[in-house]
């Protein structure tokens, strides 16, 4: 199959600024120009959204560089279009570009509910926190329509499951009666992730994202309510973001958060020429300096994948971050992100099976 490259252009609301094809293909497609003819570039662009329809839901992981052992995503892609989003990748599974096709070629998990509810009744399931929605946002703008993950919710709630969500929307304050339910028995917690306090940087970096203000005001919506919240610093970009993270865990405490992580700027596959991109169109001046402190965090490559170092680097530069984070969190009394999954697991009821008969448990 073959894939248009969409040349570096500015869409309104988009992070990336072209559509590189994706890493499987064998067969690729590169606009030239003769001079002649050029279609006619449009000023934005549109989204497609379609049914993923998978047979399961729930994703296991053995990675030790995330404290949970399973996740449900209730999308693929995400028009948040973060350019640096880690997710991009994996776009290049269903032959689309993990440029603007990440963010315009949307899939929602159709019948999630049903499947969450099949998955939990299995006998042979154990019970275990659920990372909700680490690959791309559950509260994207998308589910203020189709609203799958409040319907994974809402049967996570039925059967008293634990559940973990990071995002960076609003929109999870639509959910906080849910949320409030969950966290009377310690089955819930939430992690606000921030990248910026300043609104310029959010808006070429993470376009659709709620503004950083407003992710504070959903930390003490949330803090108000009993529900757990934390932040995120994520992530940490060099020369663009790093000076910031003390200022982003003070005004997250202020606002109720009583954990905390970071993570550092990850560039795995195509993210590499996206973000490099991003940086020559929006941060020219200091483009290398960046990518420069990314090649020393990442032993001299622009991303290391090995478990231990993808998370937070190594060398000098990342030992700074470190111990900066570290004192940070110690004065103003934050908790290590990792105890956001210290739930309770013991109220797990089985969904009943579809037919409505009960199981006797003797």
């Amino acid at each position: 199959m073959a894939r248009s490259f969409i040349g570096h252009q500015r869409f309104k609301g988009r992070g990336a600024v072209s559509n590189p094809a994706g890493r499987f293909l064998a067969l690729t497609r590169e606009q030239t120009f003769d001079d002649w003819y050029r279609d006619e570039v449009p000023d934005s662009l549109g989204e497609t959204v379609l049914p993923d329809r998978a047979r399961g839901i729930i994703s296991t992981n053995d990675s030790p560089d995330v404290g949970f052992d399973q996740s449900i995503n209730p999308y693929r892609g995400c028009s948040h279009a973060c350019v640096y989003c880690f997710a991009r990748p994996t776009h290049a599974y269903l032959d689309l570009s993990p440029g603007l096709d990440f963010e315009t070629k949307l899939f929602y998990k159709a019948g999630a509910s049903a499947l969450l509810e099949a998955e939990l009744a299995r006998p042979g399931y154990v019970c275990k926190p659920i990372a909700l929605g680490i690959n791309t946002d559950g509260y994207q703008p998308l589910e203020k329509r189709l609203g799958v993950t409040r319907s994974l919710l809402e049967v996570l709630a039925r059967c008293r499951h634990p559940v973990s969500i990071v995002t960076k929307s609003a929109l999870i304050i639509r959910d906080l009666d849910l949320l409030a339910d969950l966290a009377k028995d310690r089955l819930v917690s939430v992690m606000l992730s921030i990248t910026s306090l300043d609104p310029d940087i959010k808006r070429t970096l993470e376009p659709r994202t709620a503004s950083p203000q407003a992710r504070l005001r959903v930390i003490e919506a949330l803090a108000a309510a009993n529900v757990p919240v934390g932040v995120m610093v994520a992530p940490v970009i060099p020369a663009i973001t790093d000076h910031e993270m003390e200022d982003i865990l003070a005004a997250a405490a202020a606002a109720g958060a009583t954990a905390a992580g970071y993570v550092l700027l990850r560039l795995p596959h195509e993210v590499k020429l996206l973000f490099r991109e991003w940086l020559a169109e929006h941060h020219p001046d200091r483009a290398k300096h960046v990518m420069s402190l990314m090649n020393q965090a990442r032993g001299g490559k622009d991303y290391d994948a090995a478990f231990g170092r993808r998370m937070r680097g190594t060398g000098p530069y990342a030992e700074i971050l470190r111990t900066r984070f570290e004192l940070a969190t110690r004065k103003l009394g934050l908790a290590a992100s990792g105890d956001r999954h210290d739930l309770q697991t013991g109220l797990f009821r089985r969904p009943a099976p579809a037919t409505g008969q009960l199981s006797l448990e003797l």
